[in-house]
């Protein structure tokens, strides 16, 4: 009787301590793969969980896991914890995460952002994986949020916050150094014995590649990448922001746009080809039935002397087969001399409205990527000017001018040891447009953001 009793009280232990195991596991992977309306830290049946583990492709807003977030952490993933639980006495209260108010979004696409803190309400925005928000109000499950021309609501279990927002940092988040004083030197190495690249101003700001404890590493653009001292930049972090659903449809409108102009582009081109094709067609019967004399003429004047133009014209040909001409899809017209005619305002202009378009080293595409050499010489390609496609090539072009003397039109051009590395065009007012780095795309600075080494003007 003993034993029998003895036996169930063991059986009775090993199923409860199996049962708590289970709910354990399944409660801890809860927490990181529940939808909006399944509650993360809820207890799911086997059955539940496998279909919802399975499911997680399909799902823009189940909840990725973030493992070394949830070590050591029983809170879950928003939870700021105070206390660190490896230290003792007075000194255990940790200072509150700098991050406190910011949500950085860990669903596996998007979470939505709903006007009332309900899931069947209306929904305004998404907030896209690794996007942030600034929390403005907590409302128990739910957070109020803005975030760019957002803000709504959004379950806190699908925001990684505070110290969990922290860990996000170097995967969602883009560190830039502003420099804190007048003119501060990119070094080729951590040293102050290193040789200086080049000068940069105050108030500038450029990507980090790495930050060290008394150096940090900067994108200056395309040609010089360096080290300045930390003391003397002011590093911040920018996240992508929220989308409402008025521009994500604006910008479906624009995408959708740019493809129609493309295929009518494209359309047009075989047009013009199919055309050129039944004119050439049409000029040898006309050739081969005439008169002798009819056919010389025929081949003076649209024969040798077209090909005169193109093979011994000498600058225009050289100019166009430097440049690259017949890789850029943005530019108008070719030709044109290297030194010309034209308004340096309205290049300018024309240049300003590529600002946040992307780089893209070799690239010549004002809208899909381009390099500082590309840019430049798009741009100008554009009113029917020539220029080579290197930015070493372009500093040797035109009038050479102080490039303090710079005005909108004008090339500026930057580098190191005499060597030129980097071109930008001058906007007038002090000011660049360039195309700097990948990570800046397109953007204007201040002429001297950087020393200029030599300028060019290439306008008549």
């Amino acid at each position: 009787m003993t034993k029998t009793r003895l036996l169930g009280i063991v059986l009775g232990t090993a199923c409860i301590l199996s049962v708590g195991v289970i709910g354990t596991n399944i409660t801890s992977n809860s927490t990181t793969m529940g939808s909006e309306t399944e509650l993360a830290g809820m207890s799911y049946t086997l059955d539940q969980f496998c279909s919802l583990q399975s499911g997680l492709g399909s799902n823009p807003e189940a909840i990725v896991a973030f493992a070394d977030m949830m070590a050591g952490n029983g809170t879950g993933v928003s939870g700021n914890p105070e206390v660190d639980e490896n230290m003792t006495g007075d000194d255990d209260v940790k200072s509150a995460s700098e991050y406190a108010n910011v949500g950085i979004s860990i669903a596996a696409d998007y979470v939505n952002i709903r006007k009332e803190p309900d899931t069947e309400a209306q929904i305004v925005g998404k907030l896209y994986r690794g996007s942030a928000a600034t929390i403005v109000k907590d409302e128990g499950e739910w957070a109020y949020i803005q975030s760019g021309s957002v803000d709504g609501y959004i379950k806190k279990d699908y925001l990684a916050i505070g110290y969990s927002a922290e860990k996000l940092i170097d995967e969602f988040g883009t560190k830039w150094a502003t420099v804190t004083t007048e003119t501060l030197k990119v070094r080729e190495t951590a040293s102050l014995n290193a040789t200086v690249l080049t000068l940069i101003q105050e108030d500038e700001s450029y990507p980090v590649v790495r930050e060290e404890t008394e150096w940090v590493k900067l994108n200056v653009d395309e040609d010089c990448i360096g080290y300045v001292a930390k003391e003397y930049v002011k590093i911040t972090v920018q996240f992508k922001k929220a989308v409402s659903i008025e521009e994500e449809r604006e910008e479906q409108r624009r995408k959708a746009a740019a493809e129609a102009a493309e295929n009518e582009k494209h359309n047009s081109q075989s047009r013009s080809n199919n055309s050129n094709s039944n004119g050439t067609g049409s000029n040898r019967s006309g050739k081969n039935s005439g008169g002798q004399g009819k056919s010389n003429g025929h081949k003076s004047s649209s024969g040798s002397g077209g090909k005169s133009d193109s093979s011994q014209g000498g600058g225009g040909k050289s100019d166009s087969s430097q440049g690259g001409g017949g890789r850029d899809d943005d530019g108008g017209g070719g030709g044109g001399g290297t030194v010309a005619s034209g308004d340096g305002d309205a290049i300018a202009s024309y240049a300003l409205q590529f600002v946040g378009n992307p780089y893209v080293y070799g690239g010549t595409s004002l809208t899909h990527g381009t390099d500082c050499s590309g840019f430049t010489m798009s741009v100008f390609k554009h009113f029917g000017i020539s220029l080579p496609r290197t930015s070493g090539d372009q500093s040797r072009k035109g009038k050479k001018i102080s490039w303090k003397n710079a005005r909108a039109g004008d090339l500026i051009f930057y580098g190191s040891g005499g060597h030129v590395g980097h071109v930008a065009l001058c906007i007038g007012g002090g000011r660049v447009v360039h195309a700097s780095n990948p990570k800046s795309g397109i953007k204007t600075s201040p002429i001297d953001y950087r020393t200029p080494i030599c300028a060019r003007r290439v306008l008549g």
